[in-house]
């Protein structure tokens, strides 16, 4: 990149590891949706996977981690209201990267 390019150094780089690379990030491709196809699962984890670090590197955490929130019998957190800035910001890139496997996912 030359130096005209209008992006300091400390813009391209992320040195604090408690944060996501694409907190400010608006990615909207669309992710590749899952047929039903066993065959196709590996092939499509691989895609999605590709897919949602490209929007936010911890979400694809969020998968594999879980979160703790407690819930209520429909799955709704029972006092969001309640939640910390950090767990708030845990909370909202959990539902961003539900709506995107919800989203890739058939409605049949």
């Amino acid at each position: 990149m030359s130096a005209d390019s209008g992006i300091s150094t400390s813009e391209t780089k992320n040195t604090d590891h408690n944060t996501s690379t694409s907190d400010k990030n608006n990615y909207s491709v669309r992710p590749t949706s899952f047929n039903g196809d066993d065959e196709q699962f590996s092939w499509w984890k691989i895609k999605m996977y590709s897919h949602i670090i490209g929007v936010d590197d911890k979400l694809w955490d969020l998968i594999e981690d879980g979160d703790s929130f407690e819930v209520d019998t429909e799955g709704i957190v029972t006092d969001r209201k309640s939640l910390t800035p950090a767990q708030r910001k845990i909370y909202m890139k959990h539902h961003r990267v539900r709506g995107i496997l919800v989203g890739a996912l058939p409605h049949a």
